[in-house]
């Protein structure tokens, strides 16, 4: 049953991952657009904290997780996001539906493996400068759609019962297309100047887990994962039109290295196996260059990015034949990122808190089940004419497990 639900899926996902518009935040202007992937819907709903070697959850963010798993998981995952965006005088509000990854994990003995599908970012803005009251003046429209997605295939090897390692290889690709339209009232014609770009590259991700007993119950968890800075190759072109015209003006292709900074993430926490877990995670990287040409602003920096996160889960009883609310993970976490982006002198930030439960699937078998989660927080500022976006995100997974090349005994 799971491998027709996961050859369905890919099919239906793989369409759905380029034609959707990501995100409506205007900060998705600058580099390669709004970062997409932040975990799975299990350790969103905890702030990002992914520190205990679960058996059962798909851990993507440290491929070292895979050789802790005991059953085929196949998850998959979504958001339903409403944002209000704010300046000092005005407000709008916008929804979006996205799917957020796909993910197979397969255990092989002290080796684990896992690929799938994840949207890295997304690049969906509008943004009009409208001086049409004054004659002469110039008014401007900015869009922006596309982003990129990567496909990653990792392996896990478990050293040692409560040591782990794994490598992931993760190929990225997608399109970006800004289109910018510059008028002047009283005058009839308008300018449009469309760029597409291209994007590809690989990149490589390793991982380290490590739990140990600190008394008979408790346990202390770790991990440890690093992503190496990387080249993502831009093969663009620009278009330029003016009504009016018969034919635009087409420049030749032109190709840039953008740079994917390296990353560092670390994590630990202290908890009872399958009953509470309380941690925390810190995740720095460093500069990199992913300006392009026509997204260079002279108001615009780059510094280096850091999120700071705590979180746990309580399960009350999760072998509980009595009550199914006993069986059920209860998730929360708290997070505070600076998203490596300065614009007029004011660093971006994103202050959020999250709530969730893993609710286990009646009458599966197995254990499957099904995540549901909130976010909402803030991200950017009023201050120095810029945009605040308050959002509310609802967050839906659903993680499938099975059991895999077991050959069926008769009596």
């Amino acid at each position: 049953m799971i491998k027709k639900i996961i050859i369905s899926a890919c099919l239906l996902i793989s369409f759905v991952s380029f034609a959707q518009e990501g995100t409506a935040s205007p900060y998705s202007f600058y580099g390669i657009g709004e970062n997409r992937f932040k975990g799975t819907i299990e350790y969103r709903s905890m702030g990002g904290v992914a520190i205990e070697q679960d058996s059962i959850h798909l851990n993507i963010e440290n491929p070292s997780s895979y050789a802790n798993l005991k059953q085929t998981v196949f998850t998959v995952g979504g958001t339903f996001a409403s944002t209000t965006l704010k300046s000092s005088d005005a407000s709008e509000k916008a929804q979006r539906s996205t799917f957020d990854y796909l993910a197979v994990g397969i255990p092989m003995g002290k080796f684990g493996a896992a690929f799938g599908l994840v949207p890295l970012s997304s690049v969906g803005y509008k943004i009009q400068e409208n001086n049409t009251a004054t004659e002469g003046a110039t008014s401007t429209q900015l869009n922006g759609k596309g982003g990129v997605n990567k496909v990653f295939f990792g392996l896990g090897y478990k050293i040692k019962p409560n040591w782990s390692i794994g490598a992931d290889l993760q190929y990225n690709f997608g399109k970006i297309t800004t289109t910018s339209i510059e008028g002047v009232t009283g005058v009839q014609n308008e300018t449009a100047e469309v760029n597409t770009s291209e994007l590809s590259g690989v990149n490589f991700n390793i991982g380290s887990m490590y739990q140990r007993k600190i008394t008979k119950k408790m346990s202390l968890f770790t991990s440890l994962n690093y992503t190496f800075a990387s080249s993502l190759n831009s093969n663009s072109t620009r278009v330029i039109s003016v009504n009016g015209d018969p034919e635009p003006f087409e420049y030749p292709a032109q190709e840039t290295n953008l740079k994917l900074p390296n990353k560092v993430t670390i994590g630990a926490g202290v908890g009872e196996a399958r009953k509470w877990l309380v941690g925390t995670t810190l995740a720095f990287q460093g500069n990199g260059r992913l300006a392009n040409y026509y997204n260079t602003m002279d108001n615009v920096q780059y510094e280096k990015y850091a999120k700071y996160a705590i979180g746990g889960y309580y399960i009350p009883n999760y072998a509980s034949f009595n009550s199914y609310f006993s069986r059920i993970t209860y998730r929360a976490g708290l997070k505070y990122e600076k998203l490596g982006i300065v614009v007029n002198n004011e660093s971006i930030n994103d202050v959020g808190m999250s709530l969730g439960a893993g609710i286990p699937i009646l009458g599966s078998g197995s254990f499957s089940n099904v995540n549901v989660g909130i976010e909402f927080g803030k991200r950017g500022t009023v201050t120095s004419g810029l945009i605040q976006e308050n959002y509310f995100n609802f967050n839906l997974s659903f993680s499938f497990n099975d059991r895999w090349f077991v050959k069926s005994k008769f009596n």
